[in-house]
């Protein structure tokens, strides 16, 4: 399994989980308005101090994003592209999206794949105050009231990330996760369900970024850098099976079941596991 060296010093805990009850919620994005708007609001409203999303559908103009890249000097491992912005409406095939904190306002962390107005299936992290609703979609999340997500710098990556906080609760139906750069994110997964005795439990939403990706069907994408989204996820009798689409430097989309112990995790990846 491949690793990389980040610039700053490697943070002991490699994982960071806190159970604790869970909401959930289903609504349609709001047209004319960006998406961090559109997305958010609902939640704020609520009282949710953190969440995940996903949606299918919807259609943005205009549209903005930044794909992964090289970085550009030695402070960081991996970095973005130049954002991009194609003319015309560009049509969301599946998006998922961390909600939470920065600097004390509504934020959002999305990767998505869609269809560009010529027709190219491409995908990215989408620029979300950027990128205005053009055609509804309706969005499912699952958020929390005790558990906040809110941005902080990392000395490890040099990045600002998102970070849960708040008091861990025993047998509680959700956990909320960041796995750290280098640990293999299946593992990772089963890692974090035995520790808080989910023998089987779901994967919710949930993004961040891989050191490429290897999947059980022989795909190997060999970027440093993949931004990527769980399509669908499982934690059955401790045995973990996620099915994961990456987006690599090009813009060019892989997806598959991801193959065990050879998926490290780049910058960082954000987990919400609900029990079954």
């Amino acid at each position: 399994m491949r690793t990389l060296v980040h610039p700053g010093p490697i943070q002991p805990r490699r994982i960071d989980s806190i159970a604790g009850g869970v909401r959930t919620m289903t609504f349609r994005l709001r047209t004319g308005v960006s998406l961090l708007e559109a997305a958010t609001a609902p939640l704020v409203q609520v009282g949710w101090r953190g969440g995940t999303l996903g949606f299918s559908g919807g259609a943005f103009d205009p549209f903005r994003y930044v794909m992964p890249g090289p970085p550009d000097d030695a402070s960081h491992v991996a970095y973005f592209s130049a954002p991009r912005a194609p003319a015309g409406i560009t049509r969301i095939e599946q998006a998922n999206a961390t909600f939470g904190w920065h600097e004390g306002q509504p934020f959002l962390h999305c990767h998505a794949a869609w269809a560009e107005p010529d027709g190219a299936r491409r995908g990215g992290h989408i620029l979300t105050g950027d990128s205005i609703v053009a055609e509804t979609a309706t969005v499912e999340a699952w958020g929390f009231l005790e558990i906040e997500i809110a941005t902080s710098h990392d000395p490890e990556t040099n990045f600002t990330l998102f970070q849960p906080s708040g008091a861990s609760a025993a047998g509680a139906p959700c956990v909320v996760a960041r796995v750290c750069p280098n640990e293999d994110i299946v593992t990772a997964v089963e890692t974090i369900a035995r520790c808080h005795d989910m023998p089987h439990a779901t994967i919710r939403g949930s993004l961040g970024s891989l050191i490429g990706a290897h999947f059980t069907n022989g795909t190997i994408v060999p970027d440093n850098a993949t931004e990527v989204l769980v399509r669908a996820g499982r934690v059955s009798s401790g045995v973990a099976r996620i099915d994961l689409l990456a987006v690599d430097g090009r813009g060019h989309v892989h997806d598959g079941w991801l193959e065990r112990g050879a998926n490290p995790v780049c910058i960082t990846f954000d987990l919400v596991l609900v029990r079954d």
